[in-house]
């Protein structure tokens, strides 16, 4: 048995507009996107005896004893409902390599239902241990379109760094990487149902869209008061229509320090960019005081 260990890292969307709606039924986006250092840890175990298992947890303390921790599986798929099972199906299929029993083990830690890419991160994750358990098959973008098949999110998860995303998700350009900087990310309690999202976007007009050009200037020169002052999301708007944590995170967020903050993907989790630790640990502290999920990252 073989055991391969790899990291499924979050993504955030610095820009993200809705272009249109595709006759398949999708959407057309464009969007700047980064991943950062916040992460589940996959490992796979290759060549077992036993069928094909998954195993998605979260570790937590225990109530009854702070010096031990539980794995909590509550809320998270154990099967082929997990993008992670579905992309080992479809690598298999796609290589003809013959579909040896292994186990996939998905220690939690990026919310879910937050906008932040973290079962699509997992799904990339168990491509990449494929690809590289089998002396890489497939190429980087051959494994970043095989991920598209499993989902939007993938292709960008599986290539990581920095991109320009386009189409349903499954057209990347890579971007030099971006310059250093610390993200405060909080997700609330709530969680925003993308379907009913786009639905509402399709009866509306944006009153702003995001400006892709400035942002990947500002990227390019390293300036971050001009990647806080360029980000934009066209979602984020609707949200707030309901949600008014989104405004006050956000406000919080910048007034501890953030050079820009906006929500993420289709919500709901809102990151602040900061140029400094130390900051960033101020913010978090002080968002601590509202909210329970909040985390503490850099660019990858």
């Amino acid at each position: 048995m073989k055991t391969i260990t790899e990291s499924a890292f979050a993504k955030l969307n610095l820009t993200l507009d809705v272009l249109g709606k595709r006759a398949d039924g999708y959407h057309d986006i464009r969007s700047v996107e980064q991943t950062i250092s916040l992460r589940d840890d996959v490992v796979v175990n290759i060549g077992t005896d036993a069928p094909w298992a998954l195993h998605c947890y979260r570790e937590r303390i225990s109530s009854d004893n702070a010096q031990e921790s539980v794995l909590d599986t509550d809320g998270f798929p154990q099967d082929s409902d997990n993008l992670a099972w579905r992309a080992a199906e479809a690598f298999f299929l796609r290589t003809d390599l013959d579909p040896e029993g292994f186990e996939i083990f998905i220690n939690k830690r990026i919310p879910m239902q937050a906008g932040l890419g973290g079962g699509s991160a997992d799904a990339a994750a168990v491509l990449r241990a494929l690809n590289r358990h089998y002396g890489a098959p497939l190429s980087l973008p051959a494994l970043c379109e095989l991920g598209g098949t499993v989902g939007s999110d993938v292709p960008f998860c599986t290539l990581c760094g920095t991109a320009v995303v386009e189409g349903r998700g499954e057209l990347l350009r890579p971007l030099p990487p971006a310059p250093e900087m610390y993200f405060v990310i909080c997700k609330p309690d709530f969680s925003v149902s993308t379907p009913e999202l786009y639905r509402k976007f399709d009866e509306i007009v944006p009153e702003k869209r995001p400006d892709h050009r400035v942002m990947l200037a500002n990227l390019q020169k390293g300036q971050l008061l001009g990647i806080g002052g360029s980000l934009c999301n066209v979602f984020e708007p609707l949200v707030m229509q309901e949600h008014f944590d989104i405004n006050y995170i956000k406000s919080m967020m910048i007034t501890y320090g953030a050079y820009g903050a906006q929500m993420t993907g289709s919500g709901s989790a809102v990151f602040g960019i900061y140029d400094s630790f130390e900051y960033a640990t101020v913010a978090c502290t002080m968002l601590r005081e509202r909210y329970q999920n909040i985390y503490l990252a850099t660019t990858v």
